[in-house]
C-alpha cells in the first residue's frame, strides 16, 4: 500500500509522519529537502506529474493555506492551495481509484447554530479561508473519487505556528492579556488527528466500490467545549505561569477575517461508521503538554 502524503511538515502532516507507516509505504512532500519529493504546490500544475510518478493506492492531502487573516488580501493564493488542488486530487484520484484523506475545517459554517454543527449542516463560511476550503470540499466531492473529508476545528501542537504555541510565549513575556471569550469551540491536538486517520485507514477497505460508499464528510474532533480564553486559561494553570488573562468580546478584537461564534462540531457519524471518538480536549491537551518525543 503506497501512501503519499501531501504538506508533511505542517502541523498534521509532521505528526501524519510518525503514524501512517504503520498502514503502508509512506511517501511524503513538501517544500523542503525534508521530503521524498520536493513540490510547490502554488504550481498545481506540478502535483499532475507526481501522482503520474508515485502512482500511489491512497493520497493523504494535509497540505493548505491556513494563515486565516493574510487570505483576505491573497484570495488567489488561497485558492490556489485550498481549492485548486483538492481539485487535480479528485480528478486524478477518480481516474486512478485511489482513496483520498483531506482534512477541511469548522470555518465552513458560519456560527449561528446554537448547538454543535453535523455534517448535513449547511455551510456558510465568513472569510476567504472558509469559502476556498469549502470550493476543496466540494471538488472532492464532484470528482467522484472515494474521498474521505475530515472537519477539524482549532487544531494545535508542539510545532508551527499555533494558539498553544502563541500563548506560551506570549504568556511569559507580558503581564497582561485579553482574549476572546465569545468564540466557542473544541482545541484538537494534531497528533490526535493523525492518530484517528491511521486509524481510520487501518479499516477502510481495499475494494473501491465499498470505499465509495464510506466517502464522504466527517467531523472529527474531541468532546468537550471551550473558548479561546477557557484554552488560554487551561494553558496558563497547566504551565503555572503568572500572566493574567483578561475575557473580552469578538468586537473588542477586530481582525480581518470574521470568525465564527460557533465552532463546535458533532463527532457522531465518525463514531458510528469507524467506531472512533476523541477523548476530552483538556485531556488531550495534558498529553500534548506532557509530550517529549
Amino acid at each position: 500500500m503506497r501512501i503519499l502524503l501531501l504538506g508533511a511538515t505542517g502541523q498534521v502532516g509532521s505528526e501524519l509522519v510518525r503514524t501512517l507507516p504503520s498502514t503502508g509505504s509512506l511517501i511524503t512532500t513538501s517544500r523542503s529537502n525534508s521530503s521524498d519529493h520536493i513540490i510547490d504546490l502554488q504550481e498545481p500544475s506540478r502535483l499532475q506529474d507526481t501522482l503520474d510518478t508515485v502512482a500511489p493506492d491512497i493520497i493523504v492531502n494535509a497540505s493548505a493555506y491556513t494563515a486565516v487573516d493574510k487570505a483576505e488580501s491573497e484570495p488567489n493564493a488561497a485558492m490556489q492551495l485550498n481549492t485548486e488542488i483538492p481539485a487535480v486530487i479528485g480528478v486524478w484520484a477518480k481516474k486512478h481509484g485511489t482513496l483520498v484523506v483531506h482534512y477541511s475545517t469548522d470555518y465552513v459554517y458560519d456560527g449561528t447554530k446554537p448547538g454543535p454543527y453535523v455534517e448535513t449542516d449547511t455551510p456558510n463560511p465568513l472569510n476567504v479561508y472558509g469559502r476556498t476550503k469549502l470550493a476543496g470540499d466540494e471538488a472532492l466531492l464532484a470528482s467522484g473519487c472515494a474521498a474521505l473529508i475530515l472537519r477539524v476545528s482549532w487544531v494545535y501542537g508542539l510545532r508551527g505556528n499555533n494558539f498553544l504555541l502563541t500563548m506560551q510565549k506570549l504568556m511569559r513575556e507580558r503581564e497582561e492579556l485579553s482574549i476572546v471569550d465569545d468564540q466557542s469551540g473544541a482545541p484538537t491536538w494534531g497528533r490526535s488527528i493523525a492518530e484517528a486517520t491511521t486509524a481510520i485507514l487501518a479499516q477502510t477497505p481495499l475494494d473501491i466500490d465499498k470505499r465509495l460508499r464510506l466517502a464522504g464528510i466527517y467531523h472529527l474532533g474531541p468532546s468537550g467545549a471551550t473558548t479561546w480564553f477557557g484554552f488560554a486559561s487551561a494553558i496558563r494553570e497547566r504551565l503555572d505561569l503568572p500572566c493574567r488573562l483578561v475575557p473580552i468580546k469578538t468586537r473588542q478584537y477586530p481582525t480581518p477575517a470574521r470568525r465564527p461564534l460557533n465552532s463546535l462540531m458533532d463527532s457522531t457519524k465518525l463514531r458510528d461508521t469507524f467506531g472512533i471518538t476523541l477523548p476530552a480536549w483538556d485531556r488531550t491537551l495534558d498529553r500534548c503538554l506532557s509530550d517529549t518525543d
